[in-house]
Formats: structure tokens, C-alpha cells, sequence
């Protein structure tokens, strides 16, 4: 099992920042731009500046969708769906589904039926976090486009509902 932990509430606050392994090293690099029409893209980078994965918003999209690329070429899509209680993700590419608490940051991510992630807050020495636990032999580098996607989508419903009006 690998661990990994990304800090609560950062992508509203910065466009790069890093992903920390469990010993606080820096492990992947994040960074941010806005597409010209309005969207949002976000790189996975490793600590030498090599993109491994571009997370791509769909922007004419009923629910919200994001494509995942590798080297220009779409490795994964990110949808999300409604559910009978809340909402979940479809990950088609390597066929997973998100499920949980996804608005309290506590879920898992399956494949056929068993969990090869679990994302879930957490507290440690520089705040709060958010801990993401990978099954060993799963693309770490995927499960987290995966969560960075569903990140983005909660900071817009946040930002939405910030914009709703009040009485």
C-alpha cells in the first residue's frame, strides 16, 4: 500500500502545488492553468518536471466530464453520475467507479468491486490533509487525476453555491 496526501482546500488557493508521500517528501507536482474558452487543466509532474498526466475538463457537458491524457493521448475519462443517494464517479479507461462520501472527502475507488484506493481526511504535522491509500500495482499517478478531477468539481458546486442568491 501506498499513501499519499494532498492538502485540504488547495486547488481554490493555488494553481502548483505538490503531492507528499508519507514521510512529507514531495512526490508529484501539480500545476494548474485555465483553457482560453474557460476551463480548467490541471499536469501531474513528476519532481523533475516531466508531465506524467493532463487532467482536461470537458466543458459542454451535461454532468461534469474530464479527460485524462498521457503523452497527448486520453488514457482514462472522469464522469460523474447521479445516484440514487448523492453522486458517483465513472472512471472508463481502466473501468472504475467512485464511491462514498464524496462531498465529505471520504471514499473509495473500486475495481470490479474491490477497493484499490481510499481517499479520506486526515490530520498530520503540516494540516489537514487529505490521505489517498493505493493498493500496490495501481497507477498512483491515475488515482490521483481521479481525485484531483473530483476535486475540481466540488470547488465549482462550492463556487456555484456561493453565487446562489440569498434571501
Amino acid at each position: 500500500m501506498k499513501k499519499l496526501y494532498m492538502k485540504q482546500e488547495i486547488l481554490s488557493v493555488i494553481d502548483r502545488f505538490y503531492i507528499k508521500d508519507e514521510n512529507e517528501e514531495d512526490r508529484y507536482l501539480i500545476e494548474g492553468d485555465y483553457i482560453q474558452v474557460g476551463g480548467k487543466k490541471l499536469h501531474i509532474k513528476d519532481l523533475f518536471d516531466n508531465e506524467l498526466l493532463t487532467i482536461k475538463q470537458k466543458l459542454l457537458s451535461l454532468l461534469p466530464k474530464f479527460f485524462v491524457l498521457k503523452n497527448e493521448e486520453q488514457v482514462a475519462s472522469i464522469q460523474k453520475k447521479i445516484a440514487f443517494f448523492g453522486s458517483k464517479y465513472i472512471v472508463e479507461g481502466p473501468e472504475w467507479e467512485v464511491k462514498g462520501k464524496i462531498m465529505k472527502h471520504d471514499y473509495t475507488i473500486l475495481k470490479d468491486g474491490n477497493e484499490i484506493a481510499n481517499i479520506h481526511k486526515a490530520w498530520i504535522s503540516w494540516g489537514d490533509s487529505y490521505e489517498i491509500t493505493i493498493s500496490d500495482n495501481v497507477d498512483d499517478t491515475l488515482v490521483l487525476a481521479v481525485v484531483l478531477a473530483i476535486e475540481m468539481v466540488l470547488e465549482q458546486e462550492i463556487r456555484n453555491a456561493d453565487m446562489t442568491p440569498q434571501e
